[in-house]
């Protein structure tokens, strides 16, 4: 599995490192929960302190899980009854208090593993009117002529035709593509960009004060 260490305390993180690697896992490790929100996506599982420097580690938690089904652990100093609610509450599939044995780490891991078992989906090939967005190969098509689009404008478009017809908030949408909440702008400008490339502003529109929703061009 790909494991993403979200560790503040540098030794911890190394330890943690270098143990789940002795178990055969590919690891990378951060230390805030910015760097948490940007890397997850990469993930197949995520081990989340939630005692972080920057962000309310039950915040990240919260948009990890609203972003997709990453299984999360939550590990924390904090161990009492309303801290595990207020973790499991904000999507941990698990709560560990340290201290504790990585022998425990790796059964509850695998507990954890075991309960989601994700299912492998086929690539879903969407057709909204003359636009036909392709998951498998990443290809867009308006008419039948080809779309160049980068990998975030992709995402962002291959989103709003998953959910057609629904309005998806500006903070959804970057919880999903961006794996953050906070530029207002980002979204903006890629939505602008969509715009020029499929050929009309009908394709995304604006519902003032909400977000975004696929057109039909």
């Amino acid at each position: 599995m790909r494991v993403l260490v979200v560790e503040s305390d540098v030794s911890e993180a190394a330890d943690l490192v270098r143990g789940l690697r002795r178990h055969g896992h590919q690891v990378s490790s951060v230390g805030t929960g910015a760097d948490a929100l940007q890397t997850f996506d990469d993930a197949d599982f995520v081990l989340l302190d939630l005692e972080l420097p920057d962000l309310d580690g039950l915040e990240v938690c919260r948009l990890i899980r609203k972003a997709g089904d990453t299984p999360v652990i939550a590990v924390t100093g904090l161990g009492s009854e309303l801290d595990r609610v207020l973790g499991l509450q904000a999507g941990a599939d698990d709560y560990l208090v340290k201290p504790y044995s990585f022998r425990e780490l790796i059964a509850r891991i695998e507990a954890v593993m075991r309960r989601v078992k994700p299912q492998p989906k086929e690539p879903e090939t969407l057709v909204r009117g003359s636009l036909r967005i392709d998951a498998g190969t990443r290809q867009v098509t308006v008419d039948g002529d080809p779309v160049e689009l980068t990998r975030k404008e992709f995402d962002l478009l291959y989103l709003l035709a998953s959910r057609d017809g629904e309005v998806l908030p500006r903070k959804q949408i970057m919880a999903h593509v961006w794996g953050d909440s906070w530029s207002r702008r980002t979204v903006d400008t890629h939505v602008s960009s969509l715009r020029g490339k499929l050929g009309g502003s009908e394709w995304i529109v604006t519902i003032r004060g909400v977000g975004f929703r696929l057109g039909r061009g």
